[in-house]
Order: structure tokens, then sequence, then C-alpha cells
């Protein structure tokens, strides 16, 4: 049992005033295995106080000086590799292929906010204005349970280079990730209070945040829902907000696709994270007259893929992350029957002879795109395929959502590819391939977001402009 009793504000581990204790879970045994103290309105308060307090001092540092601190940190959190892993493994239930580059993940972000920081112009010309780029403030970042160690490290590595303080409320059910992770991050040496982490409930941290004129900027990955509630609480001192929110990712294949190279590319998108993907690939489009070999084909597919332990190699798809989440899909699978879609494979209940843990039957339906289980984000390993009869069907199909973050196009034509992922309204489209680009920008069309992270561009969400005139 893991009791973490400590929240980091103004450079030091220290007790929460807040007293309410929350239970750790192992998700693949649904064991108790910790307990966190969480924070409470006091600390936000205490935590956005040291975040002001050396926000002027650490805005005033030059490139070279952020640098070398942000060196420093991706060294600490390298350094945590196999720690962070075992954590990530054991209380969030990722499978361990899929959980070596979640360990290696923070420190690659970090790194690539040290690329953006060192490219980037904080000052250029305009005719005959100056324009300084100047960092906007504190910074609130709040960051979900599915990747925490990530979101973290990417979120606060890309402030600390635009020259912000932070106050970072990540997900109570992420504790000991998030204590790997701030441990490794006050080794490095940061100045004292340009990051504070308070772990607690959104609706008493995160609330405070949302409401404090002291926080200049909310960078939030989460649920839509929680996303225009942000917006909304936020608007009353005009909050800079960079919201990635809710996905239900179009993965269209074309006519011409061969599907022994494409159902790798199709599992892969719509079973990533064990389904607990924002991004995941989960309407799957294919033309009618090719439908019954596809099902024939995901069918084969799906009955290969291995749920269960995640410390099995073997393993594809790991646990949902509570018993909540768990009972959510357990409910979209009913409802997808409910609704007259016909089910290829899976279903309720746990895959195999599990009794115990909070497993799911990969399951993939046939439907169509006005269904619930085709327009609602599920967030578990449940697929639903919508045919279609042509091209232009296909991409109404495709652009006929709510959401608009990622989208694959699958095709043996590559210049047929990029002009049908041309035409899909998404934050990001991948034309045969499932390769992440960490320069280039990431974020949402529609309900899916607001604004973008990564690269020059999360960099610039950190900053305001300034004109500066001289007579």
């Amino acid at each position: 049992m893991q009791q973490i009793d400590s929240i980091y504000i103004n450079g030091e581990f220290v007790t929460p005033h807040g007293t309410e204790l929350f239970e750790l879970f192992n998700p693949s045994t649904e064991a108790v295995i910790g307990t966190v103290r969480l924070a409470d309105e006091v600390d936000a308060q205490n935590a956005i106080a040291a975040a002001k307090a050396a926000f002027p001092a650490w805005s005033k540092t030059s490139k070279e000086e952020r640098i070398a601190v942000l060196k420093r940190m991706h060294k600490a959190v390298a350094a945590r590799e196999e720690e962070l892993l075992d954590a990530i493994v054991t209380e969030y239930g990722a499978p361990k292929v899929r959980g070596r580059w979640m360990a290696q993940y923070p420190a690659d972000v970090i790194a690539q906010a040290i690329e953006a920081l060192e490219d980037f112009e904080f000052v250029e010309q305009a005719g005959s204005a100056q324009v300084i780029m100047t960092p906007v403030g504190v910074a609130g970042l709040i960051t979900p349970w599915n990747s925490d160690a990530g979101f973290i490290c990417n979120k606060l590595a890309t402030a600390m280079a635009a020259g912000c303080t932070a106050v970072i409320k990540p997900s109570e059910m992420s504790a000991i990730q998030t204590q790997v992770i701030t441990e490794a991050l006050h080794e490095a040496g940061i100045p004292a209070g340009v990051f504070n982490i308070i772990t607690g409930r959104g609706d008493v941290v995160g609330d405070v945040i949302n409401h404090h004129p002291d926080i200049a900027k909310i960078s939030f990955t989460g649920s839509t829902a929680v996303g225009k509630h942000i917006v909304a609480s936020g608007a009353q001192s005009l909050k800079r907000v960079t919201l990635e929110l809710g996905g239900k990712s179009p993965t269209l294949i074309l006519d011409d696709a061969d599907l022994t190279q494409a159902m790798p590319l199709v599992l892969g998108a719509g079973f990533m994270n064990s389904g607990q993907a924002c991004v995941a690939g989960t309407r799957i489009l294919v033309p009618r007259s090719r439908q019954a070999e596809f099902e024939a084909a995901i069918i084969d597919a799906v009955n290969r893929v291995q749920s269960g332990d995640p410390q099995d190699a073997k393993t594809d798809i790991g646990p949902m992350v509570s018993q909540k989440q768990w009972q959510r899909v357990q409910d979209y699978i009913r409802l997808g029957e409910e609704e007259g879609a016909k089910r290829l494979v899976g279903g309720v209940g746990r895959p195999g002879d599990l009794e115990k843990g909070w497993f799911v039957k990969p399951t993939v339906f046939v439907g169509h795109n006005q269904m619930r289980i085709a327009r609602e984000e599920i967030f578990g390993p449940v697929l639903v395929i919508i045919p279609y009869d042509d091209e232009a069907q296909a991409l109404d199909i495709a652009n006929d959502t709510a959401y608009g973050l990622s989208a694959m196009v699958l095709s043996g034509d590559r210049e047929r590819g990029v002009r049908i992922a041309q035409q899909i309204d998404s934050g990001r489209v991948m034309v045969n391939t499932l390769a992440h680009e960490p320069k280039a920008p990431f974020g949402g069309f529609k309900q899916s977001g607001l604004g973008r992270e990564m690269g020059k561009w999360g960099m610039q969400a950190y900053l305001e402009a300034k004109t500066l005139m001289v007579g």
C-alpha cells in the first residue's frame, strides 16, 4: 500500500490542508493499492499565490536560462523511466508495450519543448513596429488520467519555455504516476514557485483554478463537457484557454485499400491505449462494395487481439482505468445492441475466463452514423463499422460529427488518399500511417477543442503579442 500525503507548493513537499483520502486501485485486480490525500480550496489558493510570486523573476529569464532548467528537467525525468513504467502498468493498467512508450514520452516532450524554444523568436519586426511575445502569466494546467505524466510534462515544459509559471491539477486517479514525476521535477532544481502540483478533485481544486483572477491561462485535456464548463467559468476574467477534448475519429477505408496492410492500422487506431484515447479511430468507414470482405477480415483480426494482464508482453488491451469507466463501456455495448447495431465480435462482460479486473471484450459493431455508439465518445475498445456507397457519402459521414480531433485515410493511391484527407474537418489527418509529428500543431476542430499544443504553436498559446512603436 502506497500512501501519498503531500502536494508540491513553492518548491516544497507540503501536507495538504485538505483531509479527504482517495483510494487508488490496480485495475487489473480491483485491489486497493494506496491512498492519496487530496488538496482543497486553500491548497489551490496557496499554489496560485506561489506561482504568482515566482512569475516576475521567471518571466524575465533569458532563453538560455530556461533551456538550462529544461535540460535538468529532461535528465531527471528520463532517469525515472523504469519507476514510472511500473506505476503506469500497476495504477493505470497499460499493456507493457504501450506503457513503455508512456514512460518515455514525458522526457521526450521536454526535449521537444527545448527544441521549440531554441528555434522560437520572441521579438520580430512588423513594418515600423516591433512585436514582442510576452508570457501571459500564471497558467493552470489540468491533466487527465489516460496519460498523466506525459500531459504534465508537455504542458509544464511548454509553459515554462514561454516564461510562464504554473499550477498543475493532475487526475486524482493517477497519483502514483504524479508522485514519480513530482519527485523528478523537484530534483531538477527548478526555482521555487515556478511549478506547483496539487492533486485534487476537479470540482474543488479545478474550480478554484477556473475562477481565480490570478490564473491568466488554462490548458486542459479531458472531456468536452468539462471543457465547456472551463470556458464558461473562466469567462468572467477572460482567461486564455487551450482545450484538447473528446473525439469520435473516422478511419476512412477507400475501395482501393489493401486490407492486409490496412487492418493493423485500423486496429492500432481503434484500440490505441486500450481504447482510452481521445484520438482513437472508433468509426470505421468501409465501402459497401467491400463490406462483407472487411467484416470477415476484422472478425479474424480482433479474435487474435489479446485482452488481459498488462504485465503479459503478449497483451494488446489492458483494463479500463476504473470500475466506473468499465461500467460506462459495458453500458454502451448494451446500447449498441438495443439500437439494432449488428455485433460482429465481442460483447458485454469480461474476456475469456477472467473473473476480476476491469477488462472489456474488444467489440465491433456494424451500424450507421446516427446511432449513439457512432456519435458519442465511449472511451473503450468499441468500434463501429459504417458502410458507404461513394467518396462523397464517405466524406459526409466522416464530417457528420460534433468532433474533429483526428482522422485516418487508408488508400492504395497516396495522392487520392491525400485529396480525401484534405476534405476531412479534423485537426490532424493521417494517410496510411499512425505516425506522430511533435513539431506539428495538435488540437481539434469543432467540439474537440480550442487552440493547439506542440511545437511553436504550443509556445504561442502561452504568449501575448505586444506591439512596440518608437517615434
